[in-house]
């Protein structure tokens, strides 16, 4: 899936969840969906992440990619 569309199911999960009629076991799988679905969110995310390049002018005014780095 995409980040968009695990977020898309995520939120349908939360809202499910958040639903008072909800049985007990409909409950426990929809958490361990949203338990799997956001570790592929967190994953393409960092992916994302890494892929991130800032882009920096040098004194001679040439442009340089350098690489994104977290603080």
């Amino acid at each position: 899936m995409s980040f968009e569309k695990d977020m898309r199911r995520l939120e349908e999960i939360v809202e499910s969840l958040d639903s008072e009629s909800v049985e007990l076991d409909k409950a426990l799988t929809l958490f361990e969906e949203g338990l799997k679905v956001l570790k592929s969110a967190s994953k393409a995310l960092s992916g994302a992440e890494k892929k991130v390049k800032m882009l920096i002018e040098g004194a001679d005014g040439a442009i340089e990619a350098q690489d994104f780095e977290r603080e």
